[in-house]
């Protein structure tokens, strides 16, 4: 079987105040940081990828190893603006970037892929986004109005029941969105 494509970010474990600032549904720390690993470890399987997109943990180190390795998956870390713990475990990440261009085999696309830019921190205009290329972000905690006309949005787990995104769900989400190529056929 297929491992799946997965998409997350902002999870801040062992940050007590993310639960008042993004008035997170959690009684406490302890709470929010179980119902976190909870939800991912049920979404995603061992052999699963997973794209997380930044600011994993603003814990200790050695309390961020322990949460790192009870989550699922093999992951790849976007680096977010609060990452000094996560970083001290590099060996549970299967790559660390400040900014990624993946692409998916997508046999419902022209020429066979789909083109996704990863970066923490939302962007206006990104490589191929007139060529319907894909933009997933983080850190706006859901913040930001979602642009209809622009195929990016906030994969973070604020905006998604504190559960990642699967590349299947950021699909149907894509395809809702009202953007057309500016250039008609010949932008592509």
């Amino acid at each position: 079987m297929k491992p799946n494509i997965f998409f997350t970010a902002d999870h801040h474990f062992g940050h007590a105040n993310i639960i008042k600032f993004s008035e997170r549904p959690f009684e406490s720390l302890d709470h929010m940081n179980e119902e976190l690993i909870k939800r991912w470890n049920e979404r995603i399987g061992t052999h699963d990828t997973v794209y997380h997109l930044g600011d994993i943990s603003l814990g200790k180190p050695d309390f961020t190893k322990e949460i790192l390795d009870r989550l699922n998956g093999n992951i790849h870390l976007i680096r977010g603006n609060h990452e000094g713990a996560a970083l001290t475990y590099p060996k549970r990440f299967e790559s660390v970037r400040d900014y990624h261009e993946l692409k998916i085999d997508e046999p419902e696309n022209s020429n066979g892929k789909q083109k996704i830019i990863l970066l923490h921190y939302a962007m206006r205009t990104w490589n191929g986004s007139h060529r319907g290329v894909w933009q997933l972000y983080g850190h706006s905690h859901g913040t930001l109005p979602d642009d209809e006309m622009a195929l990016s949005f906030d994969v973070g787990v604020d905006c998604h029941d504190f559960y990642p995104v699967s590349y299947e769900e950021v699909k149907e989400i894509m395809k809702r969105k009202k953007w057309s190529p500016p250039f008609g056929d010949r932008g592509l």
